[in-house]
């Protein structure tokens, strides 16, 4: 019989999510929501929309950041960890996706980004999904100190396949690849908030 008070409580990290794609029916968004699904109760993931935030002006954030800048940059700021789904435009990622981390990446030595740790992952009709695009916001997130999670790679290929017309994640293999992915992002989070913890002790 196991002594329930010597029962190790298994902690919850909460997870701010957003795709780089405005599109409504985006495999991007849908494979965010999937994550959201399969993701076990220690990973709790609320899932924010960019299409409120503005293109970055410097002339903008000297008068004051825009509310839903603020409300993304508190998100963060609170959250224990990132998930970030991108598509890939051109062998790069969304203006839209560049535009969200410039804004969180500011100001320069306060910024929200700074020490988060994040997980990339994306969908594309194409073959390599989206391992172009991947690689360039993991070079943006070394800018911020942003340490992204290295493997297994999400990299959804020929995602018109692979979900359904509802946006349902119908691949199930595709759907164990991203279990996995979830619970290395789990265990990445726990070694960084027990590393903070011994240096802060």
């Amino acid at each position: 019989m196991v002594n329930s008070a010597t029962t190790a409580v298994a902690p919850v990290f909460n997870v701010v999510g957003f795709a780089g794609s405005l599109r409504s029916g985006s495999y991007n968004r849908a494979l965010l929501r999937t994550a959201k699904d399969l993701a076990p109760p220690s990973l709790q993931i609320m899932i924010c929309e960019l299409d409120g935030i503005p293109l970055y002006n410097d002339d903008i954030e000297t008068a004051g950041a825009p509310p839903s800048v603020v409300r993304l940059r508190e998100a963060v700021r609170e959250s224990d960890a990132l998930l970030i789904a991108t598509p890939e435009y051109n062998h790069g990622i969304p203006g839209v996706l560049k535009n969200t981390i410039d804004w969180l990446s500011r100001p320069p030595r306060n910024n929200a980004l700074n020490g988060k740790i994040a997980a990339v992952m994306g969908a594309s009709l194409g073959m390599t999904g989206t391992a172009r695009g991947q690689a360039q916001l993991r070079q943006a997130l070394g800018a911020t100190n942003t340490y992204a999670l290295l493997q297994p790679e999400v990299l959804v290929a020929h995602a018109h396949e692979k979900f359904d017309a509802d946006g349902r994640l119908t691949h199930q293999a595709t759907r164990e690849v991203l279990a996995t992915f979830l619970q290395r992002f789990i265990d990445l989070i726990t070694l960084h908030v027990r590393a903070e913890a011994r240096i802060t002790a």
